[in-house]
C-alpha cells in the first residue's frame, strides 16, 4: 500500500495533469482517482481519491494509555534568579515525570543533595523514557516543572545551588 505522502503526491500530480481518470492496483489494493473539468462538460470538482485495501490478515493491537495533556504555562521561578544557581534544562520536548513510576517516590525534592550522575527526573518522548541527570553537584533549590507537564527543549526543570 502506498504511504500517505506518496498518495498525496499522486493526487497532486493527477490534479495538475490533463488526465481525467487514474487507476492503480497492487497486491489487492486499488486506487482510483477521477477528476472532472470544464473542458469535458462535467462540473468542476476537486480531485477525489478512492482507496480500497485488501482485507487485513493479521491485527496488531497495542494498548497505550492516552493522556490528555495540555501545555502548561511556565511560571517564573519563585526563587530570585541569581547567577550562582544552575538550571537543569530539558534536553528534548516531552512529558516531565518526577518519579520512576506513579507508585514510587520522586527522584528528588527541594533541599536534596545531588551529584553529577544522580537521576533527577524522566522526560518521556515518543514512548521512550529518558533519565535526566543533575549535571552538577549541589542542592535542589526549586523544581520548576510539575509531574505530567509537557516540557519544551531547553525549558528549565530544576534550580540547583552548586557546591
Amino acid at each position: 500500500m502506498l504511504k500517505i505522502q506518496e498518495l498525496r503526491e499522486l493526487i497532486k500530480l493527477v490534479d495538475q495533469s490533463n488526465i481525467d481518470e487514474f487507476s492503480y492496483e497492487h497486491d489487492g489494493s486499488k486506487i482510483k482517482m477521477k477528476k472532472h473539468n470544464a473542458a469535458s462538460g462535467a462540473p468542476v470538482k476537486n480531485t477525489v481519491a478512492e482507496v480500497q485495501q485488501a482485507p487485513v490478515t493479521r491485527e496488531v493491537v497495542q494498548a497505550t494509555p492516552q493522556v490528555n495533556a495540555e501545555p502548561v504555562k511556565v511560571e517564573e521561578p519563585k526563587v530570585e534568579a541569581t547567577e550562582d544557581l544552575h538550571k537543569i534544562t530539558s534536553p528534548m520536548v516531552g512529558t516531565f515525570y518526577a518519579a520512576p513510576s506513579p507508585d514510587k517516590d520522586d527522584y528528588v525534592k527541594v533541599g536534596d543533595k545531588v551529584s553529577t550522575n544522580n537521576v533527577v527526573c524522566i522526560v518521556e518522548a515518543m514512548k521512550l523514557f529518558n533519565e535526566i541527570e543533575a549535571e552538577v553537584k549541589g542542592e535542589i533549590v526549586e523544581i520548576l516543572a510539575k509531574n505530567g507537564q509537557l516540557v519544551e527543549y531547553g525549558q528549565p526543570l530544576f534550580l540547583v545551588k552548586p557546591e
